[in-house]
């Protein structure tokens, strides 16, 4: 376990030496930055640091709304609406959606959070492999009269993959599925707008697709929320158990997580610099002949046959200053991961600094 003695940003500060720091999933450097900070210091000033309540009796303040509004705006919907984690997330939409289906199709790599959110009372769940658009069709196909689902994570939590969401939408439609998209990490990083998977495919103004997120990653915040029709929205509002027992997000995160919006909105260098990044550490990491996924994301692992190799190598970056980890992770794989993740905030020295000793361990101890 890593502890943390300062910030995490692109540098952080263990057992007093400073490490370049490889690791978490503050994509745009918006956890630390000096407004969202300021925005969360003058909430606590003007409203203390919690409402100690649900939204639902005394819990709702002027900033929860004007959150949701800047949501919606966002991801361009008709409404918001916030939760406490991004978990949550799943549990909340699945259970909104459940008298549309009865049956549901996910991914053999789906993320915790999608397996944990199935309502209890689905008994036909299906599992087709990983990113296999053929093998969900058969498994469609197979179940033609029943009401159906698809969920999927649009990029992996693990490997950084991106799901083809293009295909798998091709398929809702065809087969009359509802698709639902866990974008926790997709949303800021993917579409011209980041405003995730979705967009990434230029796939627009489409009733059958639902997407659910965090503001934990790349808007540096935490909390989590789901945009979509004002039906939806009113539904968990109504209905969830999740939403109604939760107290409401503290004042400080909310301030936040609306600077940020305005940030990612208003800075699309950021977008473009994390591409940069990850694009320029993934090319090296591949010429060195390093095992690797192609998706154009910030998560870039580096896969090994054994559980010692990936350990070895995260230690060894660690005794030279850099925090890479080797993951274990509740997701089914048959690889073991060094999990690097790059922000707009690192610097060229540092990516250089990465790949030159990948180099020098794998001339030692042979690519994966």
């Amino acid at each position: 376990m890593i502890v943390l003695s300062s910030e995490a940003s692109n540098y952080i500060q263990l057992a007093g030496r400073r490490y370049s720091f490889f690791s978490g999933n503050n994509y745009l450097g918006l956890s630390n930055h000096p407004e969202i900070k300021k925005a969360a210091k003058d909430s606590i000033e003007a409203y203390g640091l919690n409402f100690a309540a649900a939204r639902h009796t005394t819990g709702t303040a002027t900033i929860h709304l004007e959150l949701e509004k800047e949501l919606s705006d966002f991801k361009n919907k008709e409404d918001a609406v916030v939760f406490a984690s991004g978990y949550m997330g799943n549990s909340i939409l699945l259970h909104a959606l459940k008298d549309q289906y009865s049956t549901i199709f996910t991914d053999e790599a789906a993320h915790p959070s999608i397996l944990d959110g199935i309502p209890r009372d689905i008994k036909h769940i299906h599992f087709f492999k990983h990113c296999d658009v053929q093998h969900l069709e058969d498994l469609l196909r197979q179940n033609k009269n029943k009401r159906t689902l698809i969920i999927t994570d649009g990029i992996f939590a693990l490997t950084g993959k991106i799901s083809p969401i293009n295909e798998i939408h091709s398929l809702a439609e065809k087969y009359g599925s509802i698709l639902v998209v866990d974008d926790a990490h997709a949303t800021g990083v993917l579409g011209e707008n980041g405003t995730g998977t979705p967009e990434h495919f230029q796939l627009y103004e489409t009733d059958n697709i639902y997407q659910t997120e965090t503001m934990s990653k790349a808007l540096g915040v935490y909390g989590g929320f789901i945009s979509a029709s004002k039906a939806i929205t009113d539904r968990i509002r109504e209905d969830s158990t999740a939403y109604l027992a939760s107290t409401s997000l503290p004042p400080p995160i909310v301030s936040a997580a609306c600077t940020s919006l305005t940030l990612i909105r208003q800075q699309p260098q950021l977008r473009a610099a994390l591409s940069r990044n990850a694009s320029e550490l993934r090319k090296g990491i591949v010429e060195l002949g390093l095992h690797t996924t192609e998706s154009p994301t910030p998560i870039i692992p580096i896969f090994f046959s054994s559980l010692e190799k990936a350990r070895k190598l995260s230690d060894y970056l660690k005794e030279n200053g850099l925090i890479v980890p080797c993951v274990h992770y509740p997701v089914k794989t048959d690889k073991f991961i060094a999990r690097i993740t790059v922000s707009a905030n690192h610097t060229r020295d540092q990516i250089a600094e990465l790949l030159a000793l990948l180099k020098q361990w794998s001339s030692k101890h042979g690519v994966t």
